[in-house]
């Protein structure tokens, strides 16, 4: 694609990025095919190729963001399926992020949609006061249908019951078991620790019993992916150098050989720190570090050897995060390891598209967000599996208020199969429920 910056322009290092990816744009239009929201609205703007086209004209002209822009590029899930579809390699997370930063400056929403994206970002990354919020929205759930929109979706995807908060996410080194084969810090992350505080217990156990030493390390908390992606780079940007001053320390004091991440989507953000932080000169280098050694749970457990104890013998639909296997290239290391703790792996129809959580799209966009869960449930639910498995906490969540099944992380699965507890509500060899 042919740009036209003045050189002005293009000693802005973000809008230098900016021209890099979108002289790599060639307009073949293969990313249509495998978009979600083109898949469901057909409408080019819709489309990768249609919000880059949008985002050039906005950045190249040096022009506020208009209303039409911030509808087109909020409605991208940042899935990255387009990513993975390019032939021509088009970094397209990082000049959608750079324009929802611009959209973010130049535009002013609507007053109500300000305010919840101001809420959200506040709430969200704060443990304690999302607990707050969602005991509060236990009561009020009974209003869902009634209120519909956004603060429907919002009442819908509340759980019905919260577990207590998890002693494993404190600050704290739990030791190896047997021979010390690695050291590596955990990130307890934010969202998931109160809606699913099992998933960082069942990590634990499976590291420590696999040789790992595990530190959570003092002051690392939320990643700023939320904030990230909805074009917030201050705040996202404080989260990564907290992050980043955390593991560092580690680093430089006993050493870290992995930062290890069980949720997909902080896991793809904590991964391009290095690319966040590039242009501030007291971060570039540690971010850059923290970067080069951050891995999911998968890759982790892949490169040590699963050691199952028994085969628990069940059908997993496995659901494929998209910070996952878009963000993170990460397909096949899941998969394999269920089938090595003695699971029958079944992959549904269209493993490609997004089930429409997203990070906060489930409660910005609830229309869009609601057809691609009822799209992807029925895709799962055909496999004809005992549960879903997902690497994801927002995928869980997401797809566990519409379907039959259970549905539980990769590694609860992986420490269950490997000595840890049956995770609750899954059904056993005699088709009775835990």
């Amino acid at each position: 694609m042919q740009t036209s910056f003045t050189l002005a322009q293009l000693a802005d290092p973000d809008l230098q990025e900016a021209d890099k990816i979108l002289r790599a744009c060639v307009h073949c239009g293969f990313c249509t095919a495998t978009c979600p929201t083109y898949v469901l609205l057909g409408d080019e703007l819709d489309s990768p190729r249609g919000r880059i086209y949008q985002i050039k004209d906005m950045l190249e002209g040096d022009r506020p963001a208009t209303a039409t822009v911030a509808k087109h590029l909020d409605r991208c899930l940042s899935c990255l399926s387009c990513m993975t579809t390019c032939p021509s390699g088009v970094h397209y997370m990082h000049l959608v992020d750079q324009a929802r930063a611009h959209v973010e400056e130049t535009w002013k929403r609507p007053f109500a949609d300000r305010a919840l994206r101001s809420l959200l970002s506040w709430l969200l990354p704060k443990p304690g006061l999302f607990r707050l919020a969602l005991i509060g929205a236990w009561f009020a759930r009974p209003l869902r249908r009634v209120l519909g929109g956004r603060l429907g979706a919002m009442l819908s995807l509340a759980p019905a019951k919260l577990g207590t908060p998890s002693p494993v996410d404190r600050p704290q080194v739990f030791p190896a078991m047997g021979q010390r084969r690695r050291r590596v810090a955990l990130m307890t992350g934010c969202a998931q620790q109160v809606l699913a505080p099992q998933i960082n217990e069942a990590t634990v156990r499976l590291l420590t019993r696999h040789g790992c030493e595990v530190v959570v390390a003092r002051g690392a908390g939320c990643c700023g992916a939320l904030t990230h992606h909805m074009g917030r780079e201050a705040p996202a940007l404080a989260a990564a150098r907290r992050n980043v001053d955390a593991w560092w320390r580690e680093i430089a004091g006993e050493g870290l050989d992995a930062i290890v991440i069980n949720a997909s989507g902080c896991g793809t953000t904590v991964k391009d720190y290095g690319y966040m932080l590039r242009t501030d000169p007291a971060w570039a280098e540690a971010a850059a570090e923290v970067s080069a050694r951050t891995r999911d749970i998968t890759e982790v457990m892949a490169e040590l050897g699963l050691a199952p104890v028994h085969s628990p013998g069940l059908a997993v639909a496995y659901h494929s995060a998209c910070s996952l296997q878009h963000g993170q290239k990460i397909t096949e290391a899941p998969k394999a390891l269920l089938r090595q703790a003695g699971f029958v792996v079944r992959e549904p129809a269209e493993p490609h598209l997004c089930c429409g959580s997203a990070g906060t799209y489930n409660l910005l966009q609830p229309d869009i967000a609601t057809r691609l869960r009822d799209r992807k449930v029925a895709n799962l639910e055909r496999t004809g599996a005992d549960l879903v498995a997902a690497g994801n906490i927002g995928c869980m969540t997401q797809i566990a208020s519409a379907a039959g099944l259970p549905v539980v992380h990769t590694v609860e699965l992986l420490d269950w199969a490997t000595g840890g507890p049956r995770p609750a509500g899954l059904p056993d060899p005699l088709g009775q429920a835990a």
